[in-house]
């Protein structure tokens, strides 16, 4: 399953490893940027996909390569994938590296009312300032009354210390962005809304997540799929253990 840049269903007869330098160095479709996607176990099924046709189809080229993708679906994929079949999710960058994250239970217990900053990945794109915790925040966008919001979704935090920000905005009014594509005022003045209303939890900032202007390095936590009665966790290393793990990943992350 595609989540970034483009949600979709593929078959594929490449690995993982594979996949990712086919999308980011060997397809037609050449793409100059992060991909994510995650790997789904072989048996998942669900009736809005024809998967066994997309399967049937997956045979090699007549030179004998292994054919790389199978589209099965673009539309409404994440909304029908069970969360139960997620086995791996994986980071690209655009040298093709990649680095597989495992899915794991969330345990963090959060300080109440701090602001943080959302950045959803799919099927929304949206760049959120909220007071919602890193796992309040998918209850929040996935209820089915929020006109903003998805049945089901995957989401990362940016990792920004509001507190941190505001006293380098006030020292320097001409600091470079912390985050791209937004004026610091922009920023600072979306904080003091939140701030001074107890009825508002959150404040949109951008339309688009810009990810591909993010380095996999200022996330925080990880990557939450969120719905209304489950969630998957998927924990990202500190940068430490990237490096001495995974060092080709960790040499191209941008």
């Amino acid at each position: 399953m595609i989540l970034y840049p483009n949600p979709a269903l593929v078959a594929s007869q490449y690995g993982p490893r594979e996949f990712a330098r086919h999308y980011s160095m060997g397809s037609t479709r050449h793409y100059d940027g992060k991909v994510i996607f995650a790997e789904l176990d072989i048996e998942f099924r669900d009736p809005f996909f024809d998967i066994e046709t997309g399967l049937q189809a997956l045979v090699p080229h007549e030179d004998g390569r292994p054919k790389a993708t199978k589209f099965i679906a673009t539309y409404r994929v994440l909304e029908f994938i069970d969360f139960d079949a997620l086995k791996k999710l994986y980071l690209t960058n655009p040298d093709g590296t990649c680095l597989g994250l495992d899915k794991a239970p969330y345990e963090k217990v959060h300080k109440p009312d701090l602001l943080r900053v959302m950045a959803e990945v799919a099927p929304l794109r949206m760049l959120v300032l909220t007071n919602f915790n890193f796992s309040q925040y998918g209850k929040w966008i996935t209820e089915p009354s929020n006109p903003k919001g998805a049945p089901k979704v995957l989401y990362t935090q940016v990792d920004l210390t509001i507190d941190d920000f505001l006293k380098d905005f006030e020292e320097n009014p001409l600091m470079h962005p912390p985050l791209p594509s937004l004026h610091p005022s922009k920023l600072r003045d979306a904080i003091h809304e939140l701030q001074q209303t107890t009825l508002k939890h959150t404040k949109g900032l951008g339309l688009d997540c810009n990810l591909n202007r993010k380095s996999y390095s200022r996330l925080r936590h990880g990557f939450m799929f969120a719905s209304q009665d489950k969630e998957a966790f998927f924990p990202l290393p500190n940068l430490e253990e990237i490096e001495r793990t995974n060092y080709k990943f960790f040499r191209g992350m941008t």
